[in-house]
């Protein structure tokens, strides 16, 4: 695999780990401002917006800029914006720098998987772009875990000062590294745009939506899960999330791999395990053992589905994947809303804390449906454009 994959997945990681690692330092940061957590929940749910709002806007702002020069770019503006955050001197600035960090998220990554599958041949395409993404799923495993400890200890704004650093060393590989490329040709926002006229890119869209929207119904609510239920004290929590991690990690590059042998039929798999794993966590969630060994094999389920699917949007999309690519960041995020917005209303309903893994069990099944009708719509235009051939041929 190129040497260039490595500065993707760099960035990557800086990324994965900001996102993620609000989380863990929010007590510290809600204190540090004088809010309470609820309100410090904004900082979080900017980044989100930060990154639903940037991934469309500056990936079509950008348009006919080299995909390297694109790549730079947001990783200065990621850089910057976290390291504003770590000088945030009120929660008001810390909501605006977050939603500024969040901004280059999904336009660096639409970006990379375009750039990550031009630089292999045909048959590796899925596979180089897990490769890229394998940076956010190490950030869970090494990025999270550490930078919520160097918070707790040393303090929430060295964490993120120590993220801009990482966008600095990411951009320097990204420039020694990552090949020089010229223009798109013939891009336009015009022809970017045209490529949502597709139905199978608006399938695609609606698949990760909820086929992902079931994992994090699950993992938006899986602290509780694992301390009220399972009956594991706080302290192990990172432990478990770190599993889960790795999960996610073996599920990336797993996906990756079987994406390009068979993509559909392996999409097909991944939603069913995912449905399916996430049903049985509503039982091992009762036990210490059954709820560790479940809570990875969600991640694996989870996450194989992500390579798969911008394989899946990138075929779809044709010669215009930029906007498209760029697109599954926000459907992404979207998930994560969806996920966690119904997980809370099934636990508010009285339903029980492991009442969102049966949600997330339907919505990986509705991702299901959506991707049947998906292959069944390949195999009807397949059919279609077979017999214009004979016709010709005749």
């Amino acid at each position: 695999m190129p040497v260039a994959l490595l500065a993707l997945a760099i960035g990557a990681f800086g990324i994965g780990t900001t996102e993620f690692v609000m989380m863990g330092v929010l007590p510290q940061a809600a204190a540090d401002f004088g809010v309470d957590i609820p309100t410090a929940g904004y900082l979080i749910s900017a980044y989100a917006l930060g990154v639903v709002v940037g991934a469309p806007l500056l990936t079509a702002v950008a348009v006919r800029l080299p995909r390297k020069t694109m790549l730079l770019a947001m990783m200065g503006l990621f850089t910057l914006g976290n390291g504003l955050f770590a000088l945030s001197p009120n929660q008001e600035f810390g909501v605006a720098f977050r939603f500024l960090a969040g901004l280059p998220h999904g336009a660096f990554f639409g970006a990379g998987a375009v750039v990550a599958s031009g630089l292999v041949g045909q048959g590796e395409r899925a596979k180089a772009v897990s490769l890229m993404f394998l940076g956010l799923t190490l950030a869970n495993v090494i990025g999270v875990p550490l930078g919520t400890l160097l918070g707790q200890q040393v303090g929430w704004r060295a964490t993120f000062g120590v993220v801009a650093v990482i966008g600095l060393v990411a951009a320097a590989a990204i420039a020694k590294l990552v090949p020089h490329q010229g223009r798109p040709a013939d891009a336009s926002l015009r022809t970017e745009l045209g490529a949502f006229k597709r139905p199978q890119v608006h399938l695609a869209l609606a698949i990760v939506t909820f086929g992902l929207g079931g994992v994090f119904a699950c993992l938006s609510y899986i602290t509780p899960m694992l301390t009220d239920v399972a009956g594991y004290s706080p302290s192990n929590v990172t432990l478990l999330l770190s599993l889960a991690g790795v999960g996610m990690t073996i599920g990336n590059l797993l996906g990756g791999r079987l994406a390009d042998r068979a993509l559909m039929p392996s999409l097909y798999i991944a939603l069913l395990a995912l449905a399916s794993v996430l049903g049985i966590f509503t039982i091992t969630a009762q036990g210490k053992v059954g709820a560790a060994i479940t809570i990875f094999f969600v991640g694996v389920a989870g996450f194989m589905i992500g390579p798969m699917m911008q394989a899946r949007i990138m075929e779809k999309a044709g010669g215009t994947p930029s906007l498209v690519s760029a697109a599954v960041q926000s459907a992404f995020n979207i998930a994560n809303s969806i996920g966690a917005y119904l997980g809370g209303l099934v636990i508010a309903g009285g339903l029980g804390l492991v009442a969102p893994n049966w949600v997330g069990a339907l919505l990986a099944v509705f991702g299901l449906t959506l991707a049947v009708v998906s292959g069944t719509l390949d195999r009807r235009e397949a059919k279609v454009e077979r017999r214009r051939e004979l016709a010709m041929a005749s």
